[in-house]
């Protein structure tokens, strides 16, 4: 099994301690209830606040989670429905200068995200049953396993990025 992402963030993550070793039902059932989680953590919060360290606002890490778990959910799909397993990297920096992530109304991409959420499930489903590989170009063949915890850590760690931003404007 390919372990790109325990080798390039370490076991458990160096910065948010997420855990690479929990079970694919427990990162998929990490990500289907992101929406809530974040929806909590933005609850009467000012989602255009931005720690110094980071990038984004706290919405604009909304947003990013959004778009990652659409396009692996795309990957996904298209891998089950046409067998081309080869998939290309994106920019995620120039996707969120292209979407303005950090003008994005927090209501608006909590909505989007709990779409997304729920269809990355259903993209799970799918490759499951199809026991989907992916070709990717710097990390290697990645199961839909991995992309599972892969894509558990992308929104564990941006859960982190949110909650220390809202923590230092506190």
């Amino acid at each position: 099994m390919n372990n790109w992402g325990a080798a390039r963030y370490g076991d458990p993550c160096r910065e948010c301690g997420y855990n690479w070793s929990i079970t694919p039902g427990q990162a998929i059932d990490l990500v289907t209830a992101i929406p809530q989680r974040y929806s909590g953590l933005l609850d009467g919060k000012d989602a255009g606040l931005r720690h110094p360290d980071l990038d984004w606002t706290a919405g604009g890490y909304v947003c990013h989670v959004t778009d990652n778990l659409r396009i692996w959910a795309e990957r996904l799909v298209s891998a089950a429905l046409t067998g081309d397993r080869n998939i290309t990297s994106y920019d995620d920096v120039l996707l969120a200068r292209a979407r303005a992530y950090n003008q994005v109304p927090s209501p608006a991409a909590l909505w989007s995200l709990r779409l997304a959420a729920a269809a990355w499930g259903q993209a799970m489903e799918l490759a499951a049953e199809a026991d989907i590989v992916l070709l990717h170009p710097e990390r290697g063949p990645q199961s839909w396993l991995q992309v599972a915890l892969a894509n558990a850590h992308d929104a564990f760690h941006h859960q982190w990025d949110i909650e220390r931003t809202l923590t230092h404007h506190a």
